[in-house]
């Protein structure tokens, strides 16, 4: 890094961390010593956070200013930054300005942008201790100053700032702040407050600058937990179009991002300003879709909160209950006017009836209810996110309930419903009277409680509920109307499936009435059949 500035014309202060050795300190110095151009400044124990880091920057520019006295911009950069475009296009760039100061400097009073640290606290409360040797003791003192209202006063005519800690400042700038009479003053403070190399310049900037462009020029991200990205051969591209002039953080072993860095210098300077917005908008995708995961997909390594999830389901899906109830066909018939996979009864107590009825579903889902039953939450959404196509299948009353209150409050589910439909199967089953008097109170204690779902404030599907007399008085217009959100197939369907035969629902409603058993959602205004004539004459 050192021989790319300086073979570009820039002057270099090297300050090395006193935490390493003679030997790998005297051989990058023997490295170095055919460039001119270059001086060290005084070694410092650098630890993250803490007041030394702006010892060593002081120094270093100290040396610098002191050794090149007609250098006009000081730019600050680590070992871990690489020039992206020769550093004779950003002199070219800020000799267009030669009094604006390029450095991040965000009020701490108004903006709170810091990521999982301390806004207004670290210049107001005292830090000595360093956060990441001693995190227990930092938290612990933290706490106490905060109960005892501690409150450091800040010196008098400072307004604290924050921003990156890779600037670039005019010497004019950089020499006010080392020379400033208060400068012993202003250390002071700083030694204790927390993470100074992102405050010191960029509060006394505000003191001393003519103009401040409040940027830094050098591309550097940071993830939710505030650590630096580190870049890699595959970000070339990227890095190229960004247009910076500086990029950090690099992986000491991407060769080839540092062969292809910086691009040859053309013809003449170019002074056009960076563009990171697209890295940047890409970085920030990267960090939603870390923290929020993909819509409908659970992982171990990010279990989902309750209602917090980043979308329960990954795509939209279609639930019909009580259409094939009244349209034995319905499943097949839809399958053949819709572009969708159309199951059966998914979570049916029998079996998991995919489409087809086979063993092993799309993404080798087994059709056992056991395993569904096991996780029904992770069956349903696996199998949304790993069809590409949309899906729809059939739920009733006698189907497992577990999954009600998720599905009723998923953006993505369409659910239609026709109430009380389920009762129609039992004209047909020959079983005794009993039997079905028993299982209409089950069943129709189960759609009410799911009704009492679909009617809550908290649902975020889209429900559209049909009693079970007014579907029947048009069953072609209401049963079209529930494909108009589905894929449906060129042409729209013509005819509507066979309908199962109603002949005794009258009566079957009559007789659980009179057995004390309220039909309190099959048919409440369907026409009561004639009594017998016995009863009739009895009744006369």
């Amino acid at each position: 890094m050192a021989r790319i500035w300086v073979e570009g014309g820039a002057r270099v202060a090297i300050h090395v961390d006193a935490k390493a050795s003679a030997r790998s300190v005297a051989r990058m110095k023997d490295q170095l010593a055919d460039l001119p151009g270059i001086v060290y400044s005084r070694r410092h124990r650098c630890d993250w956070g803490r007041f030394n880091l702006v010892r060593a920057t002081q120094d270093a520019a100290q040396a610098l200013l002191d050794a090149f006295p007609a250098v006009t911009h000081v730019y600050l950069a680590s070992g871990s930054c690489l020039p992206l475009r020769p550093v004779r296009d950003l002199a070219a760039y800020l000799a267009r300005d030669p009094h604006c100061d390029h450095i991040e400097s965000v009020s701490a009073l108004d903006v709170g942008w810091t990521v999982g640290g301390l806004n207004e606290e670290r210049f107001t409360l005292y830090f000595p201790l360093d956060w990441r040797q001693h995190r227990r003791m930092f938290d612990w003192l933290t706490t106490w100053q905060r109960k005892l209202r501690v409150r450091r006063r800040l010196p008098k005519g400072l307004t604290p700032h924050l921003g990156s800690q890779w600037w670039c400042l005019t010497a004019a700038t950089l020499r006010a702040i080392l020379d400033d009479p208060r400068r012993d003053e202003f250390d002071r403070f700083f030694r204790l407050a927390w993470i100074p190399d992102e405050s010191y310049f960029q509060t006394l900037a505000r003191r001393h600058a003519v103009r401040i462009e409040s940027h830094s020029l050098t591309l550097a991200k940071f993830d939710h937990d505030g650590r630096p990205y580190q870049l890699y051969d595959d970000h070339t591209l990227m890095l190229e179009e960004s247009r910076c002039f500086v990029a950090r953080k690099v992986w000491p072993q991407a060769r080839r991002l540092m062969t292809h860095f910086p691009v040859p210098p053309g013809p003449q300077p170019d002074i056009s300003p960076p563009q990171p917005q697209r890295i940047e908008r890409l970085i920030n995708r990267t960090v939603r879709r870390r923290l929020l995961g993909r819509p409908g997909l659970y992982m171990q390594s990010r279990f989902p909160r309750k209602d917090s999830e980043n979308g329960k389901t990954s795509a939209p899906y279609a639930i019909f209950q009580g259409f094939s109830d009244i349209f034995p066909e319905f499943e097949t018939w839809l399958a053949e006017n819709v572009d969708a996979d159309v199951h059966g009864h998914l979570l049916g107590p029998e079996m998991v009836e995919f489409a087809g009825r086979p063993e092993i579903g799309p993404g080798a889902i087994s059709s056992s209810t056991v395993i569904r039953d096991r996780d029904p939450h992770g069956f349903l959404t696996a199998l949304i996110r790993i069809s590409p196509r949309m899906q729809v299948f059939q739920t009733s009353p006698r189907d497992n309930q577990a999954l009600n209150w998720f599905i009723a409050t998923d953006p993505n589910a369409h659910i239609h419903v026709v109430a009380g439909a389920w009762m129609l199967p039992l004209l047909e089953s020959g079983m005794p009277f009993d039997d079905i008097r028993r299982v209409t109170a089950l069943l129709q204690r189960a759609e009410l409680t799911h009704l009492d779902v679909l009617n809550s404030v908290w649902v975020k599907a889209r429900v559209h509920v049909h009693e079970l007399t007014d579907f029947l008085a048009r069953p072609q217009a209401m049963l079209y109307q529930s494909l108009q959100h589905l894929p449906l197939r060129p042409g729209a369907p013509a005819d509507v499936p066979q309908m199962r035969d109603l002949h005794g629902l009258s009566d079957l409603l009559r007789r659980l009435r009179n057995s004390g058993l309220r039909p309190r959602l099959s048919g409440d205004a369907l026409p009561l059949p004639e009594p017998p004539m016995t009863e009739r004459t009895a009744a006369e």
